[in-house]
């Protein structure tokens, strides 16, 4: 055992010292960038639902009510691919990334409670845009380029307790790290230097969040599940510079005169986050159900955050459908019924407004929907499982001066169970 747990820590560190591109859309410019997906290739499949699931050899991200289920010790990792084309109304363009989407280690304490403890991308930062001003007479006059990079990263730990028989208790606390860079790049025709804007900025804050899970039987071959999770009002604080300088472009770019070098902070401040999941289902057998989530609009404040005078925010929605169905999950004789088919939608309200006239009185919503299958193949004649996931979506638009992305994204995940903890046996 001693062995599994130097192994799990290794894996830890060296993920935290990784850096990583993880994000190629127009809509990471915002903020803090992306919000990235914090479920598991399981839940994704399904649309992204999973806050009334409670498997006793699966980890649930969603729902920290969930580790009161757990019954094997778990190790659980992902990769994602994106891959997004994107277009306005003049132009349109591909972008990739491949990246580490999670890294997780659950376990149970006793036989009413269970822990988690994992690492995965909070959000992400990853663009390169340019916008080309021209006479009346069609010739290039002005070219402004924006790039950026960076993100933030989370740790959580989160544990779940079983007061009652069939009611379980979670709390998760989540520690958010990470550093973002921007630079604005603007040239004028025949003027003999350009002009350069960059910020970076450190970002950290702690987070909380609790959830309940309920599970009752309807029936002797339905079960009646119900869960809710609740991300607390929080803040997370960036710290950094602002710079504002002359530079010539040639071969390399070479700075020249420093306008402003100047410290600069900026909070988001995110209010209470509700999300409540119903669901049916025969344990190991099939699950049907629907989660909604609800938040009033973030704030942004601060010299770090004060340059985006084209976006606002308004209050975030989601709901996602989805489910499973495992033929037969002991048989011996057919490995494709022990195979776990999943499948679901999302439809998303971000709550991000862009008004890419920038002179704030157009703003228009960014909505995003999706579709989403995958497949759960059993390893050997354990409970391990290699999960794939598949989603296929749109967000954005063209009209108004926007960007839409369609995107198809694709997920492998390792779900590998063993038991930590087992009680001696004399015969």
């Amino acid at each position: 055992m001693i062995k599994k747990i130097i192994v799990v820590i290794t894996l830890f560190v060296s993920i935290v010292g990784f850096s990583q591109k993880n994000n190629t859309s127009a809509y990471s410019f915002f903020g803090i960038g992306d919000k990235n997906n914090e479920s598991t290739v399981e839940q994704v499949s399904m649309g992204g639902i999973g806050v009334s699931l409670n498997e006793s050899y699966r980890l649930n991200f969603l729902n920290p009510a969930a580790n009161a289920s757990l019954r094997f010790t778990t190790y659980a990792m992902a990769i994602e691919n994106l891959n997004i084309s994107a277009q306005d109304s003049n132009s349109k363009q591909k972008a990739a990334a491949t990246y580490l989407s999670y890294l997780a280690l659950g376990f149970p304490i006793g036989e009413k409670a269970g822990m988690t403890l994992g690492l995965l991308p909070n959000s992400s930062v990853g663009y390169s845009l340019v916008s080309n001003e021209f006479d009346v007479d069609n010739n290039l006059t002005e070219v402004t380029q924006f790039i950026g990079d960076g993100g933030t990263n989370k740790v959580f730990l989160s544990v779940g307790y079983k007061p009652f028989k069939n009611f379980s208790i979670g709390l998760q606390g989540n520690y958010i790290f990470g550093k973002i860079e921007n630079s604005i790049l603007n040239q004028v025709k025949d003027a003999d230097l350009a002009t350069k804007y960059q910020t970076n900025s450190n970002l950290k804050g702690l987070t909380l969040n609790g959830g309940f899970h309920y599970k009752g039987k309807l029936n002797d071959k339905m079960d009646f599940l119900l869960g809710g999770n609740f991300d607390f009002n929080n803040e997370i604080k960036a710290t950094g510079n602002e710079y504002l300088y002359s530079v010539s472009l040639g071969t390399f770019e070479s700075p020249r005169d420093t306008i402003l070098n100047a410290k600069s902070t900026g909070i988001l401040k995110a209010p209470l986050k509700s999300t409540i999941g119903v669901g049916l289902g025969k344990d190991n057998k099939w699950f049907a159900g629907v989660d909604y989530s609800f938040q009033n609009a973030l704030e942004l404040s601060g010299g770090v955050f004060n340059n985006y005078s084209k976006i606002d925010y308004d209050n975030y929605s989601k709901i996602a459908v989805g489910g499973f169905y495992t033929p037969k999950f002991n048989s011996i004789t057919s490995y494709w019924d022990r195979v776990t088919y999943r499948a679901g939608l999302k439809f998303e309200n971000t709550g991000l407004l862009v008004d890419a006239s920038g002179n704030g009185t157009n703003f228009t919503a960014i909505d995003d929907f999706g579709i989403s299958f995958g497949v759960g193949l059993p390893m050997s004649k354990q409970l391990s499982n290699l999960n794939l996931g598949f989603e296929i979506g749109k967000r954005g638009q063209t009209a108004k001066g926007l960007v839409q992305e369609n995107y198809v994204n694709f997920r492998l995940g390792l779900s590998l169970n063993d038991k930590w903890f087992k009680k001696l046996e004399i015969f």
